[in-house]
């Protein structure tokens, strides 16, 4: 399927979800719980979705006996009615990550591809033709990343500033930022695979640990 048809293809929601240039990613820990899970605001602090790991339960064995940087896992990008959005997923992995983003009908939209180095995460993001739409890079322990589109110009940052009503609302060390450029528009899917790896580079980075 090419890009234009991917676009065609996604539904109603999934392209109000994606509307929006400013998401707010809340975690939600709870210890007794294997999966991660985050609550999404958008940037007038209204609950627009979710962010969920789906593990079987053999997965979940299996984290206790097997390093979780090697283990496959799947988050789900859900929207206020619990519907899924995006699915990130990744196999077993034996050195750098590589993780597929599919859109609600389970098709390829996205490659994400964990760059090899030594002080920062790099992530290079691909559309299904496997050309490259973005590039995460930044400093995981300071929590400032850069988003940049392939002619390396910036378009959107993930951190931890907070401003106006999200200051009132999110205070704590778990929660985080992410900001699209309004005018990165010129693809949906480019758009959803960019802020699909964006909004759970947090898992992606814990699970890759």
């Amino acid at each position: 399927m090419n890009g234009e048809n991917i676009v065609d293809a996604l539904t109603h929601d999934e392209t109000d979800f994606f509307k929006s240039n400013s998401y707010f990613i809340d975690e939600k820990v709870n210890l007794f719980k294997f999966e991660n899970a985050y609550k999404v605001y958008n940037e007038t602090g209204e609950h627009i979705g979710a962010v969920t790991q789906r593990l079987s339960v053999g997965q979940k064995i299996l984290r206790l006996l097997v390093n979780k940087k090697m283990l496959p896992f799947q988050l789900d990008i859900l929207n206020h009615e619990g519907e899924v959005q995006t699915t990130i997923q990744r196999g077993w992995t034996f050195w750098l990550s590589k993780i597929v983003v599919l859109n609600a009908k389970g098709e390829l939209i996205g490659t994400i591809k964990q760059k090899f180095s030594f002080f920062k995460p790099e992530f290079q993001i691909t559309n299904a033709e496997e050309k490259n739409i973005a590039t995460i890079t930044g400093d995981w322990k300071a929590w400032n990343f850069q988003i940049k589109d392939a002619s390396n110009n910036p378009i959107g940052t993930i951190n931890k500033k907070w401003a106006g009503l999200a200051k009132e609302m999110f205070t704590s060390a778990d929660k985080y930022n992410v900001t699209i450029d309004p005018g990165f528009s010129a693809s949906v899917a480019h758009k959803q695979a960019v802020i699909s790896c964006a909004i759970t580079i947090d898992m992606v980075l814990k699970e890759s640990k």
